[in-house]
């Protein structure tokens, strides 16, 4: 049973996704995708589409299934609202008003815009807001409204993505071009007047029509939700066996004997005193500790090489 749902190309051939552009549009390195030409229009070859965009869809399952975030681009008219919501139903990230210059190279900035949306969404639903005056709450609906539209698609982003999806790179130029910069994978339906060595998977279709952009959006999508839901189950699995092993520490730590400090006062006393007898003691001397309780001074022996050596002395002289 396959992982995910693939269109079949009948699918495709009823969705026009093998529709090009004019031959006189055309660009020579997309040749070997084209099947046919009729009535000066280029027909693709659906059968490399189909590999190409299983290849891509098990791409895009691998990266999601490891947790990786991924970006859908799509700001034309007819893919902006396909586009949305595909992404929201699989998790992915989206943009589809405009590609903000920077927001790969330059995220440190898109964060600052980020933490700022994400702040005044808190604000208002806190109520914080209710001090200002109706025009002021007005101006501030008006700022979040917008940051919502330009970056709410990817408020969660943490950073570089891990692969991005793009319907027509020719029209999303400056999101490949930064992409690229950061070797960040690309998967691109791309029609017959695009370069497709710009894209790391092309997947040759009509990126026009609406229908043959929801056929191939669908495909993908449908990959990464898969990949995710799988991602999720091994991380339970992971937590189950880290709280299984924090279980196994606690009962080994239980069952062991507990080291007690002995705190009676008589032992205190003992120690102290012999930190005293030690000091006014000459060198060579033994000290004998009496543990017993109620003896708090400690006894003191000579040890027995120093007294053979005084009687040694003493009968020479």
């Amino acid at each position: 049973m396959a992982k995910y749902k693939l269109p079949k190309i009948e699918e495709m051939f009823e969705a026009g996704v093998h529709i090009g552009h004019q031959a006189r549009r055309w660009h020579p390195k997309m040749e070997k995708y084209i099947f046919t030409v009729e009535k000066k229009i280029h027909i693709i070859n659906l059968e490399q589409t189909e590999k190409l965009l299983e290849n891509a869809c098990e791409f895009l399952y691998k990266t999601a299934s490891e947790g990786g975030q991924i970006i859908f681009v799509g700001t034309k008219r007819q893919a902006s609202a396909t586009v949305k919501a595909e992404a929201e139903r699989c998790g992915a990230l989206f943009v589809t008003e405009r590609w903000l210059g920077g927001t790969i190279t330059n995220f440190r900035v898109i964060k600052k815009s980020i933490d700022k949306l994400l702040t005044n969404l808190k604000k208002r639903e806190s109520g914080e807001f209710q001090v200002y005056t109706k025009k002021e709450r007005l101006m501030i609906d008006r700022e979040i409204d917008n940051l919502q539209r330009f970056i709410g698609g990817i408020a969660s982003l943490r950073g570089r993505p891990d692969a991005m999806f793009v319907v027509d790179p020719r029209k999303e130029k400056t999101a490949v071009r930064e992409a690229k910069r950061f070797k960040i994978p690309v998967i691109a339906l791309i029609d017959t007047n695009s370069d497709p060595t710009d894209v790391d998977y092309p997947l040759p279709g009509n990126d026009d029509a609406i229908r043959s952009i929801s056929v191939m959006v669908g495909a993908v999508s449908n990959a990464i939700e898969e990949g995710y839901k799988a991602f999720a189950k091994n991380k339970d699995k992971v937590e189950a066996v880290k709280e299984e092993e924090a279980k196994v520490v606690k009962e080994v730590e239980s069952d062991a004997p507990s080291l007690k400090i002995n705190t009676d006062e008589t032992v205190v006393k003992d120690a102290e005193a012999i930190l005293k007898a030690e000091d006014t003691l000459p060198l060579g001397t033994e000290v004998v500790i009496n543990t017993a309780v109620g003896e708090s001074e400690p006894v003191v022996e000579e040890s027995k090489e120093k007294e053979k050596k005084s009687t040694a002395t003493k009968s020479k002289k």
